[in-house]
């Protein structure tokens, strides 16, 4: 059951308990016992809101920090990944693929924010070899959601 609860949860962590039981056919109590279970054993390890921020007056610029590293004997990229996770700016840690070890997504009010907390805080951690900053302009889908505003036809329709 718990692949079916993660399933709907995951598109809409608000679906009422009453209505997700019924999708499932089983028992309220049973679906609550199940998230509940799952959330003590962190496999639902938060709930979170998706909001578009350009629609609102509050200014934020998210940056997409690639990060190579020297790994710690005995440790890995755990060590200075958790440095990393526990700065207040940062959203997300991922040891990824490819040219770089860690992609850091930030938020900060302003490029400077953003550019300073790279150069002050995360380029002067010891294992830290180079860093690549991308900030994003424009978000177009996210978590499974789009976000962009559907292009009106507005051509005229010629009736013959």
């Amino acid at each position: 059951m718990w692949e079916k609860i993660l399933n709907f949860i995951e598109k809409n962590s608000r679906i009422d308990l009453k209505e997700l039981a019924i999708i499932l056919g089983a028992d309220e109590t049973s679906v609550l016992n199940e998230i509940q279970k799952m959330e003590e054993e962190r496999v639902i390890c938060g709930y979170h809101t998706l909001i578009d921020w350009e629609k609102t007056s509050i200014e934020k610029v998210t940056a997409l920090i690639e990060v190579r590293v020297t790994p710690q004997r005995g440790q890995g990229f755990d060590k200075i990944a958790e440095r990393i996770y526990n700065y207040s700016e940062v959203n997300s840690v991922y040891l990824i693929s490819g040219s770089y070890d860690l992609l850091v997504n930030i938020e900060g009010k302003t490029l400077r924010e953003v550019s300073q907390f790279v150069s002050d805080k995360l380029s002067t951690l010891e294992s830290v070899l180079s860093t690549k900053t991308n900030f994003i302009l424009k978000k177009y889908k996210d978590f499974g959601t789009i976000i962009a505003e559907e292009k009106k036809d507005e051509r005229i329709q010629m009736i013959p």
